[in-house]
């Protein structure tokens, strides 16, 4: 059960990473970056102490939603 909500969390972070940021790489790219994104949200809030503290689902999606973002951006400047 639990890789279900972490499929949902990354693909929802994901998608929303990619219409932030105005890029689209499909369900399985948006997926693999909001599973990806994830991890690296949860090191950087880890590193700089941060706890939302709003409740488990919706801590999730936004760890997962702004190492997403930052995903993105460096994705961005490889391309280039």
């Amino acid at each position: 059960m639990d890789i279900l909500i972490v499929l949902i969390v990354g693909l929802i972070a994901g998608w929303l990473a990619g219409v932030v940021m105005k890029r689209n790489y499909g369900l399985v790219g948006n997926l693999a970056i909001g599973v990806v994104g994830a991890i690296i949200g949860k090191y950087l809030f880890g590193l700089l102490g941060i706890n939302l503290g709003i409740g488990d689902l919706a801590d999730s999606i936004i760890v997962a939603f702004v190492g997403a973002i930052i995903l993105v951006f460096i994705l961005g400047l490889i391309r280039r």
